[in-house]
């Protein structure tokens, strides 16, 4: 073993043994509360034919989650957020507008053993709703119109046990978000979003 992460790994395995089980069975149900951050990629696309390149900018909000286990440590999770809301840029040119967007995500996700430190991994659906766009700058009073987006979405993360019900948790997702975009009804291409969306939030086992 690198000698860099023995003792962090010494660590997690003490703590697994010194503190009870945090085991999740079927039926059981878990609520969390936090705030996560939408990071978009860095490149988000060339509208207009590839000659307008846009940027969109990351997001802080909070957010809630509630997973439902139909057996021992798999559950199915559903995430829901503060509407995000994001700058959209034209890069050389500067900021062109805004909009916002809700991010219902369900996701089916394992969750591994029963310690004190439990890993887990998950993937499902990402459906997005952009509304509230607005124009600035350039582009000031056109309708820019984002369309709605399904996509893919993957989870990770790690739950810290804090009591027999309670846990801190540290997770990232990746989300596939990609709009449609038009301005004044005419298509001009395709945003791609595809953030990373990482945070910590309170998880409560019911």
């Amino acid at each position: 073993m690198n000698r860099r992460f023995a003792p962090l790994a010494i660590a997690l395995a003490l703590g697994g043994l010194a503190a009870p089980a945090f085991a999740q069975e079927a039926g059981d149900w878990t609520v969390s509360i936090g705030a996560h951050q939408v990071n978009p990629k860095s490149d988000n696309g060339k509208l207009a034919g590839g000659t307008v390149p846009i940027e969109v900018d990351s997001n802080v909000r909070p957010t809630i989650t509630a997973e439902y286990f139909i057996r021992e440590n798999l559950g199915i999770e559903v995430l829901a957020a503060w509407p995000f809301e994001h700058d959209i840029n034209i890069k050389g040119v500067g900021r062109v507008g805004s909009t916002k967007h809700l991010p219902p995500t369900f996701s089916l996700q394992y969750h591994f053993g029963d310690g004190s430190v439990k890993p887990f991994i998950g993937g499902g659906i990402n459906y997005t709703r952009f509304f509230s766009t607005e124009t600035t700058g350039v582009l000031a009073g056109t309708d820019l119109d984002l369309d709605d987006s399904w996509g893919l979405a993957a989870h990770v993360g790690v739950d810290f046990k804090v009591s027999e019900r309670s846990s801190i948790r540290v997770d990232a997702r990746w989300m596939d978000i990609d709009t449609d975009a038009s301005i004044n009804g005419v298509d001009v291409g395709t945003v791609e979003i595809d953030p990373l969306v990482y945070g910590a939030a309170y998880v409560i086992k019911f």
